[in-house]
């Protein structure tokens, strides 16, 4: 007589089982703060993020960098008990103890190593050190030990498709041509049209920028076509060169800012009322920027410096492949070719902080 309530207790227990896991919620998408953090209290060290502190892998052990870019290396850090989430780094350059430069919200890559490239300015041959933490909204995690190096001082360098010269310490990285003058911290002079810079890119750069800080540059110059920037393919004829870039000052008529890039495939350039007069003042000093990205060429000018105020863009697209001339040559000012000297560089301008690269601008250039 027991079998049939035995029977009825077993159902029972197993449509009750049934439902209680029919009502389970689903693994939550992320992990919840009590997993992050364990308590809402800080440890020790400050930290509120359970998670390793990163480990710093260059620059470490008093190193001085080739170049004045200072990029700061990382191994991630790891969470104790979570692995889907995106974590950020906060990174910290000191000088004798004292912060000279953060930077916060630099995304984990999530190969596992994290770079971040300082964009404030460092003084030469100062020792400095760094240290880095992991961070997940307002959750911070312990800092890594310290790590130290050594800035270098910044006389400029050419690197694979990137170019950097200050022309402010009496030196450059390039090659002079004709009668130039360098200016204790102003820059390079060049002192007629039959004076410019050349340079040699190692490795063609297809798209970034190329720009320069200058002062001293007059509306009305020597010249009907003069070049103030320009870039090629080896060192054939500037005007006839088949991977030319040219951004003219013009002086006559006064003051016209005129360009032309010729790529792989086509060729954009201005033309007619195109060609655009601007006021310059001799007094003032301009930040000038070609970039070419994205089949896209763009002529930048701004007065009082890089966060100066535009008085000068223009810009076309341009079809087919890429800009590529190899070798890649750059120019301050240009030689001249086949129209002669009204066709060669501004002359009287003083040019410094040149940068040619993928990379936007950095900081240590706009000085």
């Amino acid at each position: 007589m027991k079998r049939p309530y035995l029977f009825t207790s077993v159902v029972v227990c197993l449509l009750a089982l049934a439902v209680a896991c029919s009502k389970q919620s689903p693994s939550p998408a992320s992990p919840s703060s009590t997993t992050l953090t364990g308590s809402a209290d800080a440890n020790a060290d400050g930290s509120t993020l359970k998670a390793t502190a990163p480990t710093l892998q260059s620059p470490i052990n008093g190193v001085k960098p080739s170049t004045p870019q200072i990029t700061l290396v990382i191994t991630n850090a790891q969470l104790t008990f979570a692995s889907n989430v995106i974590l950020t780094y906060r990174f910290e350059v000191l000088l004798n103890g004292s912060q000279v430069y953060e930077a916060s919200g630099v995304a984990a890559n999530p190969s596992g190593t994290t770079t971040h490239a300082v964009t404030g300015t460092l003084e030469g041959d100062k020792t400095y050190q760094w240290r880095a933490r992991a961070e997940f909204q307002s959750l911070v995690g312990p800092w890594s030990s310290l790590a130290s190096f050594i800035a270098p001082v910044n006389d400029g360098y050419i690197l694979g498709n990137e170019l950097y010269d200050p022309l402010i310490n009496g030196k450059t990285v390039g090659t002079i041509h004709g009668p130039v003058s360098f200016i204790a911290g102003v820059g390079l002079l060049l002192q007629s049209q039959l004076s410019y810079v050349s340079y040699e890119l190692p490795q063609t750069l297809t798209e970034g920028e190329f720009s320069i800080l200058v002062t001293n540059l007059a509306e009305n110059t020597e010249g009907g076509k003069t070049k103030l920037m320009a870039m090629a393919q080896g060192y054939d004829d500037i005007v006839t060169n088949d991977r030319r870039m040219t951004v003219e000052k013009r002086g006559d008529p006064a003051g016209v800012v005129a360009w032309r890039l010729v790529t792989h495939g086509d060729q954009v350039d201005t033309e007619g009322a195109e060609r655009q007069f601007v006021p310059f003042d001799t007094s003032a000093h301009y930040f000038w920027e070609a970039t070419w990205r994205n089949n896209f060429f763009n002529v930048l000018i701004k007065k009082d410096g890089v966060a100066g105020t535009t008085i000068y863009s223009k810009g076309k697209h341009f079809e087919g492949r890429a800009y590529d001339p190899n070798p890649h040559v750059i120019y301050l000012g240009a030689p001249v070719g086949r129209s002669g000297p009204e066709g060669a560089s501004v002359d009287g301008v003083i040019i410094r902080q040149v940068w040619v690269s993928s990379r936007p601008r950095p900081a240590f250039a706009n000085q």
